[in-house]
């Protein structure tokens, strides 16, 4: 491999600077969740691709705008970025250790939300860029796609995608997110699981009645709700919606081959989560990997109905909610699955139960022998101190399908995320050690494709 000497030496004595510039991006709040702050994110991105000589567009779509921006480099090859600038809410606020969108450094870490998803792997990325700009012309074509709805399920990005093939053409793929493992290890996520995810609501009341008064003779919401939900799942674990299973591709030998030369996770699960025991009778080693990522899922995120504050309030619903998501495998498709949840629903007699459907998106994977993936993975070897590891599929889903299926690009991971980075959940951090490890390796990625 090249030398990277220099390009090592500008990272270590420019990382203050980058870091003050992920900084001042993390407290800009956009909360797509919540439409706050989604144009002005837009706009910081824009404006730190144009710092560094590329052309970007802030694309309006029916929801957040999609910033895309391209510089030319030496090589006629394409590498394309995919990050998103949107975080997740920051409640609940009062376990945060230092307000959200006030980033701080403590002990070695630095701390906001969205610092680690996915504003630091959109600057780190930038910030490896520098260092090659600092010795000439990038050493290949370099584009961006940086979308602001990718916590809401990327409601635009498949239509945006397929609508601008032109401008995202491209012959690889680095996609928003990556880290290590419990162990330090590199990982290389190989695709990710689709999703669907919706809002069930019963409304049978004009408002909510006294207990005594209606609990012998009102319908309840909240019961309702239950009952519906009741026949999603078996206590074995198993969805029961007619026709779930279809389509699905089993583990292949190479998937499993791969699984094998991961560390077993059930420990290390057991002391981070205090997870009491894993279902269907699971106890750790190749089968638990396996099922995590290879077993479709029905999970309740979410439920709301009546009182819930302190001591007692004798109140009958009038309404009650679930949030619940469906996890994809390949070949599952969410508007099927959307369509079989109502057909089951109704075929059970829970024809006034309400689907609110709250976006969905497909599982992708790239072939694990692919060239662009060896390349990644071999561009790691001298910056961490393992191997980085091929994790055939992780358990998170993303809008990565039409990248692998509409654009025909291998789709690599790669980041600075670590078993602890709390992302999603209050006191969201990143290792800055971890940052400038992944700054190096994504100037190594870069310079190599460009050979």
């Amino acid at each position: 491999m090249t030398d990277y000497s220099k390009v090592d030496a500008y990272l270590e004595s420019n990382l203050d600077q980058s870091l003050d510039e992920l900084g001042r991006f993390v407290a800009q709040p956009s909360i797509s969740a919540q439409k706050l702050g989604l144009h002005e994110a837009a706009a910081m991105v824009a404006d730190m691709l144009r710092a560094r000589g590329f052309t970007p567009t802030i694309h309006q779509t029916p929801g957040a705008p999609i910033v895309t921006a391209e510089r030319k480099g030496k090589s006629d090859k394409t590498i394309l970025f995919y990050n998103h600038y949107d975080v997740q809410p920051p409640e609940p606020l009062e376990l945060w250790e230092s307000p959200p969108f006030e980033p701080q450094i403590r002990d070695g870490k630095m701390y906001g939300r969205g610092i680690s998803d996915d504003k630091g792997h959109l600057t780190a990325r930038l910030f490896a860029l520098d260092a090659l700009l600092a010795e000439g012309d990038l050493p290949c074509n370099v584009k961006f796609i940086v979308e602001g709805e990718e916590e809401t399920a990327s409601v635009n990005m498949l239509a945006f995608v397929t609508g601008h093939k032109d401008i995202l053409k491209s012959d690889a793929c680095v996609w928003e997110f990556g880290g290590v493992d419990h162990t330090d290890a590199p990982m290389q996520y190989l695709g990710l699981r689709g999703i669907q995810y919706v809002e069930l609501t019963v409304d049978l009341l004009s408002t909510d009645v006294h207990s005594g008064l209606g609990g012998s003779i009102f319908p309840n919401a909240a019961w309702r709700l239950i009952w519906a939900l009741n026949t999603l799942k078996g206590v074995d674990e198993r969805i029961l919606i007619p026709g779930f299973y279809d389509n699905i591709q089993p583990p292949s030998a190479r998937d499993r081959e791969l699984f094998a030369a991961l560390p077993d996770v059930a420990d290390e699960y057991r002391e981070r989560y205090g997870v009491p025991y894993f279902i269907k009778g699971l106890k750790g080693g190749n089968e638990l990997k396996v099922e995590e990522v290879f077993s479709p899922t029905c999970t309740i995120c979410g439920l709301t109905s009546g009182y819930q504050g302190p001591g007692s309030k004798t109140v009958l619903p009038a309404r009650a909610s679930a949030k619940v998501d469906f996890r994809l495998i390949p070949d599952q498709d969410p508007a099927d699955i959307l369509r079989k949840l109502r057909a089951h629903l109704d075929a059970h007699g829970f024809t006034d139960v309400k689907i609110t459907d709250l976006g969905g998106d497909a599982p992708a994977r790239t072939d694990p022998d692919h060239p662009f993936i060896k390349l990644v993975v071999d561009a790691a070897k001298d910056i961490y101190d393992k191997p980085m590891s091929l994790v055939p599929m992780v358990g998170g889903s993303g809008p990565n399908h039409p990248f692998v299926h509409d654009l025909g690009l291998p789709v690599a991971t790669a980041g600075l995320g670590y078993p602890d980075t709390r992302a999603h959940a209050p006191n969201e951090n990143i290792r800055i050690d971890l940052y400038l490890k992944h700054a190096r390796h994504m100037a190594r990625v870069v310079r190599e494709f460009g050979k």
